[in-house]
């Protein structure tokens, strides 16, 4: 009997039970080197990529590998699985160009692919995608993909059902026919990119099947196509929000979309009203216009939508009142109607909307009191009624529902019952009372609410002494607290400091005394600090940690005294200090706050020179700015302000010349350095100042001209130089011309100019010349008009008196004699 060789029965049973497994479960060779190909092409831009280690050549069965799945052949004739699904979101690489996916598009049998959360930018390849033509799933969003959607490309993936490209930088417009042949496609999200342009008329005509659609954050305008996305009968989810579309919502359009569930057109330019049909869409739970610029009545058919869970009207033109259907809404959750101009009183029924967790109808015209059926409103979350006309006393059954934690009631004509006494069942994270009546001491019940960020308790008549309750600053989660324009005294509390999460901290208005307690500097969180308009004193600042998050500070209008302060963070970027007592020398280590971007010194007692230092304070912005100006407000709105940089030293002792290096401060809009004690000329570098607006160097000891360089500031709207010994002509030309106001040029003794309606001495004509005559024959033409002239002026006075005699009437005999004139009144009277 012959033994089988070992070696031969050990190869065969590898063969078997290794090799021949493989050929019909390995993924083919190519799809492999695809693979490695696209990683080491990662790998070549950051070596240190490792996401992808089991991916490697060694490795014959890449169907085993991370992120990829296999399945069987889908024909008889292949003797081995292909590649169909690549799940590559988040690989944690480096900025990868889109070239780097050619690789991937020789795998021809993928039908999911999920690029999503990386760093892919680029163009998308249209190719390359076209070669997909298995594709189902394609998932390219979060990434920085830029360019236009590809006008063919894409039309081939004839088979695509989800196609995400939302959160990239993709731009251009949507093409016309761009989506036409994705007829399967059920799923398509192009949100937040920066489209432009119309929504073409048939660019979604043909996607029958869509369910989701989602083209929200975008740039899109113009109108929506009469029949807008009325062919795409299965749509659920629809979402166009934040563009700018204008004009009406199409009625048919959205008429027709009957499985509609989710319909989100917020933060557009829709005008109109809103059209009836959208209130026949039975479906709907989620809807949300918002923030557009729709108007006329709220109808009572919008109590046909009785599945609706969420409402938002808030933020356009809507009036009259809300209509009682409303209350037919009983699965809604939340219900926003503020913002509007919504009249009359809130609907006495609206209890009946038993779900209700967010109510908000704050900022309208809303009349009468709080109804009282919203005691059956047991899930209430959140309720904003502020900004309206109700009156009447704050409800006390407020505070008992269990599960309230934002209360807005702020600006009504609600008062506050101050002898009720409540102990609230909620525990509030936001309360606003502001302007509420409240009166004496703070209600002891407001320091139980241990979960509060956020506390309004401005405008009221709270006051007394040791009135402000040190709990308040034993919470943990305190981020805002506004207290301002009350009858607070006393000091403040010495703990304000273990307040660590405070935010922003308001008690201007009141009136504090004594010190700044030393721990507020442990509030590293603190970016707003408003103290002004109090009694505040002292000479010693806190001294704020280096790293703390302080931006704005206001300490004007108190009694401090001293040096001027610079113990704050150097990220600050706001500083009042106006209106105090602070006096020496203006100090040298200014420019240590190096993102100083508002300083008010105003109204104080400094002394001195102005610092050099000054030119490290950089350019402002800001999004509202309030100043004062020759005793009058001026706003300047947000939408027109773009680099603002105030500086006031005015009301103060400073006495030097205006520093020449100040004109280097470009950005510079309004310059107040009016009553000081400034001397010597106006430095011509000041018009330099290219942007600036509003100059004051009035009441000051200034001589000389008025430099010839102002005629340069373009922008300069209001010049004052009154009360200074300037002397010499007003420039002319550029703004100059319309700096015509006298108020702003008086008490300058030297100056002239069109402006001031003075002439300038090189302006007045010239004396007039005497005729010089030969003085041979002078004498002998003025003795020659002497004889001619007394004889003829004889004769005239003699024909005059005998005229006046025979043709004047004669008086009435009770008529008053003429008065006689003296001479030298009459005189008098000429010059």
């Amino acid at each position: 009997m012959v033994m089988a060789n070992p070696t031969l029965l050990l190869q065969s049973f590898f063969f078997f039970f290794f090799l021949l497994p493989c050929l019909s479960s390995c993924c083919p060779e190519y799809q492999k080197q695809a693979l490695l190909q696209f990683k080491s092409s990662i790998i070549a831009i950051d070596s240190s990529f490792h996401t992808l280690n089991s991916w490697n050549s060694s490795s014959s069965n890449c169907c085993l590998w991370d992120k990829v799945t296999c399945s069987s052949p889908s024909n008889s004739t292949s003797t081995s699985s292909v590649v169909i699904e690549l799940h590559l979101s988040n690989l944690s690489a480096p900025l990868m160009p889109s070239n780097l996916l050619a690789p991937l598009f020789f795998i021809r049998s993928l039908r999911v692919l999920d690029l999503s959360w990386n760093s892919i930018n680029g163009q998308i390849p249209a190719l390359g995608f076209g070669n997909l033509s298995n594709l189902v799933h394609l998932n390219l969003s979060e990434n920085s993909i830029d360019g236009q959607i590809p006008a063919v490309g894409f039309g081939s993936l004839s088979n695509l059902v989800h196609l995400d490209l939302s959160r990239n930088f993709i731009n251009g417009q949507i093409p016309a026919l761009g989506f036409g042949n994705l007829s399967n496609l059920v799923h398509l999200d192009h949100s937040q990119n920066f489209i432009n342009g119309q929504i073409p008329a048939l660019g979604f005509g043909n996607l029958n099947n869509l369910v989701h659609l989602d083209l929200s954050g975008n740039s899109i305008n113009g109108q929506i196509p009469a029949l807008g996305f009325g062919n795409l009968s299965n749509l659920v989810h629809l979402y166009l929000s934040r563009n700018f579309i204008n004009g009406q919502i199409p009625a048919l359009g959205f008429g027709n979309l009957s499985n509609l569930v989710h319909l989100d057109l917020s933060r557009n330019r829709f005008n109109g009203s809103i059209p009836l049909q959208l209130f026949q869409l039975k479906y709907l739970q989620y809807l949300d216009l918002s923030f557009n610029r729709l108007s006329g009545e709220l109808p009572e058919e919008i109590g046909n939508l009785t599945k609706l869970q969420r409402l938002s009207l808030r933020s356009n033109k809507f009036s009259n009142g809300i209509p009682s259907s409303i209350s037919y809404l009983r699965e809604l959750e939340e219900l926003d109607l503020g913002n509007n101009s919504l009249s009359m009183e809130i609907p006495s029924d609206i209890g009946n909307l038993s779900n209700l967790s967010s109510l908000s109808l704050g900022k309208n015209k809303l009349t009468g009191g709080v109804p009282a059926s919203m005691q059956k409103l047991n899930k209430l979350n959140s309720l904003y009624l502020e900004g309206n006309l109700l009156t009447g006393e704050i409800p006390f059954w407020l505070f008992d529902f269990k599960d309230l934690q934002d209360l807005y009631l702020q600006g009504n004509n609600l008062t506050w019952n101050n002898n009720m006494k409540i102990e609230p069942k909620c525990r509030l994270f936001v309360l606003s009372l502001r302007s509420s009546g409240l009166q004496g001491d703070t209600p002891e019940w407001i320091s139980t609410q241990t979960n509060l960020t956020f506390l309004d308790l401005n405008m009221n008549q709270l006051h007394g002494p040791c009135s402000l309750p040190t709990a308040l600053f034993r919470s943990s989660q305190l981020a805002i607290l506004a207290l301002s324009h009350n009858n607070f005294s006393g000091e403040l509390p010495k703990n304000i400091g273990d307040a660590k999460s405070l935010f922003i901290l308001m008690l201007n208005g009141n009136n504090f005394s004594g010190h700044i307690p030393q721990s507020i500097y442990q509030i590293s969180s603190l970016k707003l600090l408003d103290l002004s308009r109090n009694r505040l004193s002292g000479n010693i600042f806190p001294v704020f940690d280096p790293q703390a998050n302080l931006m704005y500070a206001d300490f004007s209008s108190n009694q401090f005294s001293g040096e001027v302060p610079t113990t704050f963070p150097p990220n600050i970027n706001t500083l009042a200090l106006g209106g105090n007592k602070f006096s020496e020398a203006m100090p040298l280590n200014l420019k240590k706050l190096r993102n100083l971007e508002r300083l008010e010194l105003q109204d104080n007692n400094i002394s001195g020179e102005l610092p050099n230092s000054l030119l490290q304070i950089s350019h402002l912005r800001i999004n509202e700015l309030i100043v004062n100006w020759k005793k009058y407000k001026q706003g300047i709105s947000s939408h027109y302000i773009g680099l603002y940089f105030l500086l006031d030293l005015s009301n103060n002792q400073l006495s030097s010349e205006i520093p020449a290096p100040l004109g280097a401060l470009k950005a510079l809009k309004m310059l107040n350095l009016s009553s000081n004690k400034l001397f010597v000329k106006i430095p011509a570098s000041l018009g330099d100042l290219q942007n600036v607006e509003g100059l004051d160097l009035s009441h000051n000891k200034l001589s000389g001209p008025i430099p010839f360089a102002f005629t340069k500031l373009q922008q300069l709207t209001t010049l004052d130089v009154s009360n200074n010994k300037l002397t010499g002509r007003i420039p002319v030309g550029g703004q100059m011309n319309t700096m015509a106001d006298q108020n702003f040029y008086a008490n300058n003794s030297g100056l002239c100019g069109f402006q001031i309606h003075v002439p300038c001495p090189e302006d007045l004509p010239p004396a007039p010349k005497l005729q010089k005559h030969d003085n041979k024959e002078e004498p002998w033409i003025l003795q020659e008009a002497v004889g001619i002239g007394y004889p003829i002026g004889f004769l005239l006075t003699i024909g005059i008196i005998f005229l006046a005699g025979n043709f004047n009437p004669s008086p009435p005999s009770n008529s008053r004699r003429p008065r006689r004139h003296h001479p030298h009144r009459l005189i008098r009277q000429r010059i």
